[in-house]
């Protein structure tokens, strides 16, 4: 009876140790990792930017007339002083003919008064000149006469008193003469020759308006550049107030930026500056600070800075959108990692990472990090160069887990 308890209970010894289960097997993460390196890396100033060309102008009439020819068209490549179009101007080209031709006549006459054509009133004046002289010299003679046959006692003194009057007469009648001979001459030698060359200027002062009037039946290119924008079609009229054409001189850009106040500070003229747009469809443009505007946007609180890029190739167009990049200075052996790496706290420049250990285990690390550079950031402290941080997979990670970069690591599980 005692051996069958002792086998009953050797029996139940061992069916409770055949039914104990093993432990479950540790979870296993499949995630991505860095190395956490060194570089040098620039420290930037961004600001969202717009392209504007080197030189823009709106080329209008200065005249109204109908377009009668157009010499450029929208997308061509025109040089300075190249004429884009010709307006009407057959009544100017007429104007100007007789404005020519009144000056012409306006010369003539200047160079005849100049050479000493009087006028009949002079003449005449001469006339009376000569005939005064004439009197004088006769009532003197007779004067003389009479003066001796009064000595003589000839003739009686009343004689000689009526022939010294009419030598008085003769002489006053000579001077008048010859005064007004000399005012005549003078205000002709003067007065002639003025209104003459101020007929003159008029006459040039008309063809110059002339002129310029149709020259303004020409549109001229003001500058070597492209035509942007064409408004108008042979057969429309043109005029001050409606542009023809839009020419931009795109061989070099200014990318406008809007920096924030508290960052503008730090920029200057001459920096280096590079612009990143989403038309490009290459590497960035490369550039320097031109303008640093000296007043703030009131209603954006950011300063404006014109980032000049050189075009030679024309693949920056005017008006696209992108970002400038300004950069202050270079932070020597800067410890980085891709940007993935960081779970950042929202506002702040603190966070975390997971640093994956020689054994395989990840454990969580408080970071500070510094600048942003495209994909990868700056850590200032939190992490060390030769590290591995885990750069995917590490959502809602528990610390302290295992990993593996292998993707067949799932059937371990």
């Amino acid at each position: 009876m005692k051996a069958s308890l002792a086998s009953v209970s050797l029996l139940l010894m061992c069916g409770c140790g055949g039914r104990r289960e093993d432990p479950p097997e540790k979870a296993v993460v499949v995630v991505k990792i860095a190395p956490v390196g060194i570089q040098d890396i620039p420290q930037l100033v961004t600001g969202p930017a717009t392209l504007f060309p080197q030189e823009q102008a709106n080329v209008s009439a200065k005249i109204t007339a109908q377009i009668r020819e157009l010499r450029a068209r929208k997308g061509d490549e025109v040089h300075s002083g190249q004429i884009l179009a010709v307006l009407e101007n057959r009544d100017l080209a007429a104007q100007q003919q007789e404005a020519q031709s009144a000056l012409s006549d306006a010369e003539a006459t200047l160079e005849r008064t100049a050479a000493g054509t009087v006028p009949a009133d002079i003449e005449r004046a001469r006339g009376q000149v000569e005939t005064s002289r004439a009197a004088f010299e006769q009532a003197q003679k007779n004067y003389d006469r009479r003066k001796r046959l009064f000595e003589e006692g000839a003739i009686p003194q009343k004689d000689l008193l009526q022939t010294e009057t009419e030598l008085a007469t003769a002489k006053a009648n000579r001077d008048v003469a010859e005064t007004s001979l000399e005012l005549l001459q003078r205000q002709s030698g003067t007065a002639d020759i003025a209104i003459a060359k101020a007929r003159v200027e008029q006459a040039r002062a008309r063809l110059a308006a002339a002129s310029a009037n149709l020259q303004y039946s020409e549109l001229i290119s003001p500058f070597q550049g492209t035509v942007t924008e064409q408004f108008q079609y042979p057969g429309d009229m043109a005029g001050p107030a409606t542009p023809t054409y839009t020419i931009m001189d795109l061989s070099s850009m200014t990318a406008r930026a809007q920096i924030s106040e508290s960052r503008a500070a730090l920029v200057q003229r001459g920096q280096a500056c590079e612009f990143a747009g989403s038309d490009l469809g290459g590497p960035d443009a490369n550039g320097r600070v031109m303008v640093v505007n000296r007043a703030i946007d009131a209603a954006r609180r950011t300063v404006e800075v014109w980032c000049e890029i050189a075009n030679p190739s024309a693949s920056l167009r005017a008006g696209a959108f992108g970002t400038v990049s300004i950069q202050l200075s270079i932070i020597k052996a800067a410890v980085v990692v891709p940007i993935a790496a960081i779970q950042v706290n929202e506002g702040t420049d603190t966070g975390f990472a997971f640093v994956v250990d020689a054994k395989h285990m990840a454990h969580k690390r408080d970071v500070q990090i510094g600048i942003r550079q495209q994909d990868r950031v700056q850590v200032r402290s939190g992490l060390h160069p030769g590290e591995f941080v885990v750069t995917e997979g590490a959502y809602a990670m528990p610390d302290g887990v295992e990993v593996t970069t292998d993707s067949n690591a799932g059937a371990k599980q």
